[in-house]
């Protein structure tokens, strides 16, 4: 319990980047042509209209390995004190919200940016924490 207790900033934002991460994985997976469609109509007016199946599928695997990084991460803190998987996890998860956020912001897409930048906060502030 002591464990829980010493590392629950940690765990909750671990939660809460599995959440997003892999739901949003799985919403592409479940929903890949509608997904397709949507963004090739977002990103039509960008250098980035003829490959966004290709950018799709690296935001997809970037998504699906943070979140196992985090899911793992949570266990080894749970079961060894043990960090390093989940600050991976927290990396990987930056850098995603880093591609997403640069996608947002060459579709001119200021709203969506915004967003981004509201995951971004809790995430790198993870970062911090687990390298501390």
């Amino acid at each position: 319990m002591n464990t829980v207790l010493n590392n629950a900033t940690e765990i909750l934002l671990l939660l809460f980047l599995i959440i997003t991460f892999l739901q949003s994985g799985f919403d592409k997976i479940t929903d890949w042509n509608g997904n397709i469609s949507w963004l090739k109509e977002h990103f039509s007016k960008t250098p980035f209209k003829n490959v966004v199946p290709l950018l799709v599928g690296t935001i997809l695997v970037t998504e699906v390995v943070a979140g196992i990084l985090c899911v793992v991460g949570v266990y080894q803190i749970l079961s060894a004190g043990e960090t390093s998987t989940a600050l991976y996890g927290a990396i990987l998860s930056s850098v995603t919200l880093l591609m997403l956020l640069f996608g947002q912001r060459i579709a001119k897409d200021y709203e969506g940016a915004k967003t981004i930048a509201v995951y971004f906060i809790p995430t790198i502030l993870l970062v911090f924490l687990l390298q501390s």
